[in-house]
C-alpha cells in the first residue's frame, strides 16, 4: 500500500489506486478510486465554523459542544456586518445589512479561555480591515491567551459593502493582491524577526518591535482563497496552511496549481496544509442532494445523504486535504447541534 503524495493521514492506496489517482483529471477517475477506500479519516481534522450572527451565549454555546463532542477547531468569519444580499439563516431585520455580527478578534479572545482544547481563528481576517502590525500584535496576544492554539486566517478582502459603509479602501483586485503579498511578509516578519524594517508600496515599517512573540514558532499562517495567479502564489510563498471553497475535483485543480507555484518558489508543498469548506446538508435522496448543488454551485461540498458525503468525505481525504471545515450557517441555532452531531455519527465516526 502506498501513501497519498501529500497526505500526512493513515490513509492509503494499492499500487493501482494510486496510479489511478495521479492520473486523474479528476471527477469519475477520483470519485471511482475513493469508492474502493475503507472510510476511516484517521488523522484528518474535522472543525466547526461558526456563524458570527449569533448572540454571543450561542456561538458560545455551539463552539463548547464541538469541543465537548470530538472537534479539532473552531473558526469565526471576519466581518463587520452581512453582504447587501445577506448570508445564513436569515432574519427579519428590515435589511440583511442589519444583521447582527460580532467582532471575530474579540471573540477569539473570549474563546481562548472559554474553549480550552480547540484550535482556533478567524476564517478569514480580511487584510483591508488592519494594518498588518497592528494584526500581528493582535495575533500574537491571542496565541499567548490560548496556550498556543492560534492559526492566523488571513485574505486579501473583497466585501465591498463594508468597505463604502466604514470608508476603508478596498481598491482594485490588484492593488488587493499586491497590498496583501505584503502583510504577509511583515506578519512573517514580525513574528520571527527582533526589529522589522520594511519599504512597500502599502506599507511601511521602521526598526519595529513585536514583543512578545508568539508562543508557536512559527506562528500558522493560513491563507484563504483560491486564485490561481496571485493567492496561491502568496500561499506558495508564506503560508503554513491555505484554505478554500470547493468540492474534492475543484480542490484538487488548485492543489495542482499551488504544487506549481512552490516549484517555481523552491517550496515543498508538502509543508502546506490544506483544508477545504462546504456547506454541509443532509438530504434523503441522492437527486435532492443534485437539485441543491446545482443552487449552491461552489459552496455545495458537503451536500447529499450520508453514504453520499461519507464519499465526499473520502475524495477530499484523497486528494490532499488535511481538515474539512463544517460552517453552520445553513442551521438555525436550534437545529446546529443535531446536525454537527449527525455529521460526526453519520459521515465520519
Amino acid at each position: 500500500m502506498w501513501p497519498l503524495v501529500g497526505s500526512s493521514r493513515c490513509w492509503c492506496l494499492s499500487p493501482s489506486e494510486a496510479t489511478r489517482a495521479t492520473d486523474l483529471d479528476h471527477g469519475p477517475a477520483l470519485a471511482a478510486t475513493c469508492r474502493e477506500l475503507t472510510a476511516t479519516f484517521t488523522g484528518m481534522r474535522f472543525s466547526y465554523w461558526a456563524n458570527a450572527g449569533q448572540t454571543w451565549s450561542e456561538l458560545l454555546q455551539g463552539c463548547q459542544h464541538a469541543e465537548a463532542t470530538g472537534w479539532d477547531g473552531i473558526w469565526v468569519p471576519d466581518h463587520f456586518m452581512p453582504p447587501p444580499e445577506g448570508y445564513g439563516p436569515e432574519k427579519d431585520y428590515g435589511s440583511p445589512e442589519m444583521g447582527t455580527i460580532l467582532e471575530a478578534w474579540t471573540m477569539l479572545a473570549a474563546l481562548a479561555v472559554a474553549v480550552p482544547r480547540l484550535r482556533l481563528g478567524a476564517m478569514v481576517s480580511g487584510n483591508t480591515y488592519r494594518h498588518p502590525a497592528v494584526l500581528a500584535n493582535m495575533a500574537a496576544t491571542v496565541d499567548h491567551i490560548s496556550g498556543g492554539r492560534l492559526v492566523v486566517g488571513i485574505g486579501a478582502g473583497w466585501q465591498e459593502n463594508e468597505h463604502r459603509r466604514y470608508g476603508l479602501e478596498l481598491g482594485s483586485a490588484t492593488e488587493r493582491s499586491d497590498r496583501f503579498e505584503e502583510a504577509c511578509e511583515i506578519l512573517t516578519m514580525l513574528f520571527s524577526q527582533d526589529r522589522t524594517t520594511f519599504r512597500g508600496e502599502y506599507y511601511e515599517l521602521d526598526e519595529a518591535p513585536m514583543e512578545p512573540k508568539p508562543l508557536q514558532s512559527p506562528l500558522p499562517l493560513l491563507i484563504g482563497g483560491g486564485g490561481e495567479k496571485r493567492t496561491l502564489r502568496t500561499v506558495a510563498r508564506f503560508a503554513t496552511e491555505w484554505n478554500c471553497w470547493g468540492p474534492p475535483e475543484e480542490i484538487h485543480h488548485k492543489i495542482s496549481v499551488l504544487e506549481r507555484h512552490c516549484e517555481d518558489v523552491g517550496r515543498d508543498p508538502a509543508e502546506i496544509q490544506k483544508s477545504a469548506v462546504g456547506v454541509l446538508f443532509f438530504t434523503e435522496t441522492e437527486e435532492k442532494a443534485a437539485e441543491l448543488k446545482e443552487r449552491m454551485g461552489y459552496r455545495s461540498g458537503l451536500v447529499g445523504t450520508p453514504a453520499q458525503l461519507r464519499q465526499v468525505v473520502a475524495e477530499y481525504a484523497a486528494v490532499g486535504v488535511d481538515e474539512v471545515l463544517v460552517p453552520d450557517f445553513a442551521f438555525s441555532t436550534g437545529e446546529r447541534n443535531d446536525n454537527l452531531d449527525r455529521f460526526r455519527a453519520e459521515v465520519v465516526d
